[in-house]
């Protein structure tokens, strides 16, 4: 019996220190090595100062930024420590009063803007922390961003094509643009 509890106590500390602590080890070293910007989680830079992550959602609600997608996490929007969607079917009365409260605010922000509100700008994606909008949502919002910058409609327009996003390999995925990114090159204009 001994035996077996030796030889059970002796593979605990052999696959604790393999498993917990030799294979983080070298997982993180060859992360810090081949993808070190991934590594320490997408961080954009500002002057020098982290202003926030290619990977998590940020809210604006300033009329001269792009708006990102709706966040339905919890307790606040954008909670990277909570990740989650709202849930809600598509038939849910709370879920079609959130959307036209949505649509009515964008309206409300851009009156003169009759196109149809893409989707992705009125409902939250499957995690809450979506970072993107389609490039439609993009060109949705350029109108209201070029009058509230004093910029021409043309200018923000091109912005939002350079900061497209093409499908992963040419055909996973969706044309996107990164909110953060896009914001942070209208400020630099």
């Amino acid at each position: 019996m001994l035996a077996h509890v030796r030889a059970a106590l002796v593979s605990l500390v052999v696959f604790t220190v393999v498993t917990g602590i030799l294979y983080p080890l070298i997982v993180t070293g060859i992360a810090q090595a081949v993808f070190p910007y991934q590594a320490n989680g997408s961080v954009i830079v500002k002057d020098g100062k982290p202003v926030g992550s290619a990977l998590i959602g940020q809210s604006f609600d300033d009329p001269k930024y792009f708006w990102s997608r709706p966040s339905a996490t919890s307790p606040f929007p954008d909670n990277a420590g909570s990740s989650s969607g709202s849930n809600l079917s598509p038939t849910n009365p709370e879920l079609v009063k959130a959307v036209q409260g949505r649509v009515d605010a964008l309206r409300a922000a851009d009156p003169g803007n009759t196109a149809p509100v893409p989707v992705d700008l009125v409902t939250a994606s499957g995690s809450g922390l979506d970072p993107h909008i389609s490039p439609a949502a993009a060109l949705y919002q350029a109108p209201r961003v070029a009058k509230a910058r004093g910029l021409a409609p043309r200018a923000v327009r091109q912005l939002v094509d350079r900061h497209t996003e093409g499908r992963f390999l040419g055909l996973l995925g969706e044309p996107r643009v990164n909110v953060l990114a896009l914001n942070l090159a209208l400020d630099g204009k």
